[in-house]
């Protein structure tokens, strides 16, 4: 017999409602996730929650309590999973393949659930549910035992940061309510989490079928003292709560200036406590001021913490603006540049190692550049597995680096200055999901030395201004001829240049690097580099590369200033250079003897919008050059 939980209609409700939903906006509000083996009872733990707590719609509830009088029950031989099955193609293959979020309340506490997919082959799907959790609900059928999927679902977990972890043995029915059921269960449970780090959970007999403490404890387990798992979840501490204890964290989120005498710093506070007079830190720039006010909607308040969102005004003139994070004098973050993170990887192409990659950490937006992974994590056997790359929903070890330093704190520590996403440049689509472990030790011995001689001064020594020609194109569109041609116009004219050609730097610089995807990659970032620095000597410099794909252009492009990046597409339909094949390597491509060649068995990413195009069938090389100059020096 399952002890009946108690509903107390509140007063308020009738005396003054508005009263009761001012009381309700200040319950706290705990983000939990449930996640167990196909079958295990998610769906249906879910909808006893939300039938349980009375906040399921009022249709849903009519056709409930008919149901449940057709049957000649109070509710417990309902298909709770009813509720929650939101999806149709979920419905025909018996699993879920998204997260589905429900929302519910108690008289003590607000909660949102997100009902998160079982397979391995939706890892993504439940690394997005768990990203905002506070506390994850891990399911066990009592007949089946810990299983391989209670393993990495307990290992994701762990891996995102979610603190508190709520074993939930359900199906306790079908075992007759066996105490040494559970027991045993626990023993197992315990000896494994320990090994990943879980050190502290709570584990609870359940039946979601016929609620055994769900809301109350059970008369059919009274050898289970509590807590039932809505008390638990009532009362367990949420990351908000913690976060205010530690110091004190604003990214900055806009700067707010709507006239002359007002500038603030827009953000929501992601750790500690602020006050008027606290001395506070800009960083990555380390200027140190205090707090003049705390602006809010609701204007001026003495104190802000973890959670608010409020404006800042400072009381001297700082440097400041969004990405910037605003911390405690006395207790500041680290700014660095390159870093150990662990990496889950969310998209269907493949992680290519060397392809820079828009890195959004907070509110702050660079580019990064992955390399290859150190290892790759079985989740299921947690085993550290070689790896040159990431698929769709790989977790690994990786090294990454910014084009600039930015201000983190280890996830562990601080998820908001430590979690990031990856976007891809061209597509902008989310491709994977990270956590910073720390800074890479070469990031702090390494400093970039100051010359008095700067890159100005260098090009006006030139009389010239120096500017990158990067022409792409097939093999055997024209691009060296083209490039030498322009190289020797340039020095009748006294003007400094220098030709960087694809198969002369192959053999010295890059002759290390084959023609894989990620070979031709990490080619173009180091002639990149190479060019960059021509550049800053104050040089012309030009290069002839097939550089087949747009996102390494766009890559060498952001290393220079605006405007000194001119794209040079020789524009050969593949039918002519093949034609031509003048090394005779569309020959043996064709036969099969050369592998990853560009326009055969590997994409060439045409330019789309290049700042000069030379159509080869139309224009003759010395035209072409001529062109390119008056375009270089017009």
């Amino acid at each position: 017999m399952t002890t009946d939980p108690v509903y107390v209609t509140d007063a308020l409700i009738a005396e003054d409602i508005d009263a009761y939903l001012a009381r309700h906006e200040q319950k706290s509000l705990l983000r939990f996730i449930t996640c167990g083996s196909v079958d295990d009872g998610k769906s249906t733990l879910i909808g006893r929650l939300l039938y349980d707590s009375k906040m399921i719609f009022e249709d849903q509830l009519a056709a409930l309590e008919a149901d449940s009088k057709r049957v000649g029950t109070q509710g417990q031989e309902i298909d709770f999973a009813l509720l929650v099955d939101g999806l149709a193609a979920e419905r025909e293959q018996g699993i879920t393949i998204d997260v589905a979020y429900r929302f519910f309340t108690t008289e003590k506490r607000k909660f949102i659930v997100a009902d998160t997919p079982g397979h391995e082959q939706y890892t993504r799907n439940m690394v997005t549910g768990a990203s905002t959790a506070d506390l994850a609900v891990i399911l066990i059928d009592a007949r089946k035992g810990v299983l391989t999927q209670t393993r990495r679902h307990s290992f994701l977990a762990h891996l995102i940061g979610i603190k508190h972890i709520v074993l939930a043995v359900n199906k306790m029915d079908l075992v007759g309510y066996d105490k040494t059921v559970f027991e045993r269960i626990l023993l197992s449970y315990r000896s494994f989490a320990s090994e990943i780090g879980i050190t502290n959970f709570t584990a609870i007999p359940i039946s979601g079928f016929k609620g055994d403490n769900i809301t109350a404890l059970s008369d059919n387990m009274p050898w289970f003292k509590g807590p039932a798992l809505i008390e638990h979840l009532e009362g367990v501490e949420i990351a908000a709560a913690a976060d205010e204890a530690k110091p004190f964290r604003l990214p900055v989120q806009w700067v707010n200036r709507p006239n002359l005498d007002f500038r603030g710093f827009s953000g929501q506070i992601a750790s500690g406590t602020i006050k008027p007079g606290d001395a506070v830190r800009v960083l990555p720039s380390g200027k140190t001021t205090m707090v003049d006010r705390i602006v809010t909607l609701d204007g001026d308040v003495d104190e802000a913490v973890a959670g608010q969102s409020v404006t800042l005004t400072l009381s001297d003139e700082v440097d400041c603006s969004r990405g910037d994070v605003i911390a405690a004098a006395d207790a500041p973050p680290e700014a660095a540049d390159q870093f150990e993170a662990t990496l889950v990887w969310m998209a269907d192409e493949a992680m290519i190692a060397g392809r820079a990659y828009w890195l959004k950490l907070a509110t702050l937006t660079v580019s990064a550049t992955i390399q290859q992974p150190k290892y790759e994590i079985n989740v299921n056997t947690l085993d550290h597995l070689a790896a040159k790359t990431l698929e769709l929903n790989g977790i690994g070890v990786v090294e990454l680096s910014t084009d600039k330093p930015i201000v983190f704190e280890a996830y562990a520590d601080n998820r908001t200055l430590g979690g990031f996403i990856l976007i891809d440049k061209l597509t902008n689509a989310t491709v994977a999901a990270g956590m910073l472990h720390f800074s890479l030790r070469r990031a702090q011995n390494v400093h970039w030395q100051a010359s008095d001689v700067n890159r100005d001064m260098r090009a006006n020594l030139k009389n010239q201004r120096p500017a990158l020609l990067w022409f792409t194109g097939l093999s055997g569109s024209g691009k060296s001829t083209i490039a030498n041609l322009v190289e020797k116009k340039l020095h009748r004219m006294n003007r400094h240049s220098f030709l960087l050609d694809g198969d002369n730097v192959r053999h010295g610089l890059n002759r290390d690097l084959g023609f894989t995807e990620a070979d031709r990659i990490e080619n173009i970032r180091r002639v990149g580099e190479v060019a960059k620095l021509m550049t800053d000597a104050g040089l012309i410099v030009i290069t002839a590369f097939i550089s087949p794909f747009r996102a390494e252009r766009e890559m060498v492009r952001s290393m220079l200033p605006e405007g000194e990046f001119i794209e040079v597409f020789i524009d050969t339909p593949l039918a002519e250079a093949e034609r031509r094949d003048v090394k005779g390597l569309y020959k043996k491509a064709r036969a099969g003897q050369l592998k990853n060649f560009t326009g055969i068995d590997s994409p060439y990413e045409a330019p789309e919008t290049p700042e000069i195009r030379i159509d080869t069938t139309a224009m003759s090389p010395e035209e072409a050059a001529n062109m390119i100059i008056d375009r270089l020096l017009g």
